[in-house]
């Protein structure tokens, strides 16, 4: 493909992510204590909210206008069969709201919006045609609506992740941040105390209000950019940075990331694995892919991940996060040292053990030994 459409097309999901964070902050402050009945329990008791299905109209119904309707394939997350309910008229209404006022917003991110006020059936079909099923072969969107999910309810770390996958590989990565601090170490609070600290102490500037990072595979640069609320204002050449990976590669100075829930990680692993390689700091657990975003961005230098037993990781959670640190300089592999396999359908098949992020090859080497050395121990 031609690089000036390569370059369009990270702009337009640059900017259909901005707006979905947009989204999600409007839905997420009237959430947090107040307004539970817009959460729900999946089958597979993980909650989902009106911003995960607001999040994925959204972007399904501008993509499909920014790239020609039937030409956009998408795999995403969610489907629309507990809104199609009759007990869920009230949640409905609520997704339709929130995505039509968030659409009315589309020319000040400089898109094309749906010339129509939307209604129930309109909203129903762009989540359900989000119903790729991946693959080896062709062109493809990635969709996390709202990854991290648990941590969004809570007022906490969360994303909005868009990729696009193309015969297999990921080639363009985009991974909203709504409230990644800019000091690494407020990553260890939870937010509210965050905003209590911003409210005591306003940063200067809009950085402290979360981030865009974004990268291409091949351009060895990875950005970040502000969120921004009217792109006519905005100045990307003065805004916009190149982030890249820690330098760091002695593992006594590494700051190493793992999933919050015990459930999605073996934390006494990853303990037992930090140890022998003489990671001494504590362990950063961060809701969703802001850990690789941590890594991108030179706040942490590890991520690992071992699920256990009869887990299977899916793509729409690591797509975008694997791009954007490739191209800022780090190293993604499952627990074998192997690339992460995209090509399969929703899963990472074949998947060694678990997964790997770091912010160079040295620590990466370290991580992968200890593994192996370690590994018909655990009871994983």
């Amino acid at each position: 493909m031609e690089e000036g459409a390569r370059a369009r097309e990270l702009d337009v999901a640059v900017r259909v992510v901005q707006m979905a964070c947009s989204l999600c902050q409007r839905v997420q402050s009237g959430l947090v204590g107040r307004n539970r009945e817009q959460i729900k329990v999946k089958e597979d008791d993980s909650p989902v909210t009106v911003a995960d299905w607001g999040v994925q109209a959204v972007v399904s119904l501008l993509l499909s206008e920014c790239f020609g309707g039937e030409n956009v394939s998408i795999l995403a997350e969610e489907d629309a069969h507990t809104l199609s309910r009759k007990d869920a008229t009230t949640l409905l209404e609520s997704v339709i709201s929130t995505v039509n006022e968030c659409l009315s917003e589309a020319p000040k991110y400089g898109l094309k919006c749906p010339p129509k006020h939307l209604g129930a059936q309109d909203i129903l079909d762009a989540i359900n045609s989000c119903n790729s099923s991946g693959g080896s072969k062709g062109r493809f969107w990635v969709l996390d609506p709202v990854d991290g999910t648990l941590g969004f309810v809570r007022g906490d770390q969360y994303a909005v992740a868009l990729a696009l996958i193309e015969d297999g590989e990921v080639i363009l990565g985009v991974l909203g941040c709504p409230n990644y601090p800019m000091k690494k170490e407020w990553l260890n609070y939870h937010q509210r105390y965050y905003r209590l600290m911003t409210t005591l102490s306003p940063p200067s500037g809009s950085w402290h209000k979360g981030c865009v990072m974004y990268a291409c595979k091949g351009s060895g640069e990875a950005w970040m950019q502000p969120l921004v609320h009217d792109f006519g204002e905005y100045d990307q050449q003065s805004s916009a940075r190149m982030i890249r990976v820690s330098s760091i590669s002695d593992p006594a100075f590494a700051t190493f990331c793992e999933p919050v829930e015990k459930a999605n990680s073996s934390h006494s692993f990853t303990a037992g694995l930090a140890h022998n390689v003489g990671l001494r700091k504590q362990p950063l657990r961060v809701h969703s892919m802001v850990k690789y975003a941590a890594i991108a961005r030179g706040d942490a230098e590890i991520f690992m991940k071992f699920a256990r037993a009869g887990y299977k990781e899916k793509i729409w959670d690591h797509a975008a996060g694997l791009v954007i640190i490739q191209e800022a300089g780090g190293v993604v592999t499952d627990a074998g040292g192997h690339p992460l396999d995209f090509s399969k359908g929703i899963y990472l098949e074949g998947l060694n053990r678990g997964i790997i992020a770091c912010s160079g090859p040295l620590l990466h080497e370290k991580i992968i030994n200890a593994v192996d050395a370690s590994w018909d121990s655990s009871n994983l």
